[in-house]
């Protein structure tokens, strides 16, 4: 198996994880993926994820469960950029679109959906 490219940054960085779980429905789960390709995605989304503060954001798909990945930099304050975020043009648009796909409740923030990750080893020295 081929990994996957990382960017790297002149600057200290730090990661976020988090995991949500989707519909369990084929058809769902591929029009969600469609939904997240560079020709669907929304530009005033992708802008508004810049505009916060992050540098970097990967979604991975095992099944109906899914794995983000945020890089942002050393500074990055998480709670203030969510609760700045959800205030951004179309931002609530897109997480009421995208949640007929997901298990979550109706009304939900991007950050709300989320659960982060805690991490738990390193291998880093």
């Amino acid at each position: 198996m081929q990994g996957t490219p990382v960017k790297t940054y002149p600057f200290p960085t730090k990661r976020y994880v988090q995991i949500l779980d989707l519909k369990d429905d084929p058809a769902m789960l591929e029009a969600y993926e469609r939904q997240h390709s560079r020709e669907e995605m929304w530009p005033e989304i992708m802008e508004g994820i810049r505009s916060v503060g992050i540098l970097e954001m990967e979604l991975y798909r095992s099944g109906c469960h899914l794995v983000m990945i945020v890089e942002a930099p050393a500074d990055f304050d998480w709670d203030s950029a969510m609760q700045r975020l959800a205030t951004l043009p179309r931002q609530q648009e897109w997480e009421d679109w995208n949640a007929r796909f997901q298990v979550c409740r109706p009304g939900e923030t991007s950050d709300e959906k989320w659960k982060m990750l805690r991490r738990m080893f390193h291998l880093y020295e």
